[in-house]
């Protein structure tokens, strides 16, 4: 694997290629911005009024989620994590790694941890694991996700395959639970679901191209879409026809570490 700094969006960022396949990563939250497989087409939504640098959210791409996912926590939605400069530490067993470490009593969060994001991908595949330790000397707990945002070409035409009778929390329906009897999820209207324990693989379905999506260590998979009514000012009008996110994600049942205990989670995306 080829690791160069690079400029781009304005931001510092690593490049990283290999088997004909390219990634850019930004230190920016360790926030991967693009992959593009052997096949050279874009396969992350990253959209062009995203915000960058400083305090910004990057809308688009994988963000990740950590120490607490959405608002269900006491911090600001989605954590810190998406939000601050990361160190990129180099290749390590053919994975870019990145690193982001905080202090026992910090502003934000009281909890001594070592972060880590390692990006592995090849002709085909693109792997992200996220890494969480507990350095302090009391326990803590965590919620966390990779909120992948995937690129699609035509909304109306994809599908998600592979959560039929998995039970989901309903975000639209103050988080009231149903049992998915439907052979596929499908986008014509805003979708904001948390599928429970649904550790079996996935099928992004975008017309006659399939994207299959696999994880470990995560137990949840978040599906969603603002739909058509979406009124987010870092996305362009019909922007949302433009993606769909299939997030790995740990929220239902807090991961709890102990002291000098390690957790990792890892989404694997298939072209």
């Amino acid at each position: 694997m080829q690791a160069e700094p690079v400029s781009a969006h304005g931001i510092s960022c690593i490049r990283i290629a290999d088997a004909g396949t390219c990634a850019l990563v930004a230190l920016h939250g360790a926030h991967v911005l693009s992959w593009s497989p052997s096949d050279g087409r874009e396969r992350l939504f990253l959209s062009e009024r995203s915000r960058f640098g400083d305090g910004a959210a990057i809308r688009g791409g994988i963000p990740i989620v950590f120490p607490q996912f959405g608002t269900r926590g006491p911090l600001r939605r989605h954590g810190f994590a998406r939000l601050r400069d990361w160190r990129f530490e180099g290749v390590d067993a053919d994975q870019a790694v990145f690193a982001l470490t905080g202090d026992a009593g910090g502003s934000e969060w009281p909890h001594a941890f070592g972060a880590r994001v390692r990006v592995y991908l090849d002709a085909a595949r693109l792997a992200v694991t996220l890494e969480i330790e507990n350095r302090g000397d009391a326990p803590f707990s965590f919620t966390a996700a990779l909120h992948t945002y995937l690129r699609v070409s035509d909304l109306a035409a994809t599908r998600l395959h592979g959560l039929q009778g998995g039970v989901f929390q309903d975000n639209l329906d103050n988080n009231e639970e149903f049992r998915d009897r439907k052979a596929a999820v499908a986008f014509d209207a805003e979708v904001d679901r948390v599928y429970q324990n649904a550790i079996a693989p996935v099928t992004l379905v975008d017309g006659e191209r399939r994207l299959r999506i696999t994880q470990t260590g995560f137990a949840d998979v978040v599906a969603w879409n603002p739909g058509p009514a979406a009124r987010l000012d870092d996305l362009a009008p019909g922007d949302e026809r433009r993606f769909v996110c299939v997030e790995a994600a740990q929220v239902m049942e807090p991961v709890q570490l102990v002291p000098a205990q390690s957790w990792q989670g890892v989404q694997l995306l298939e072209a």
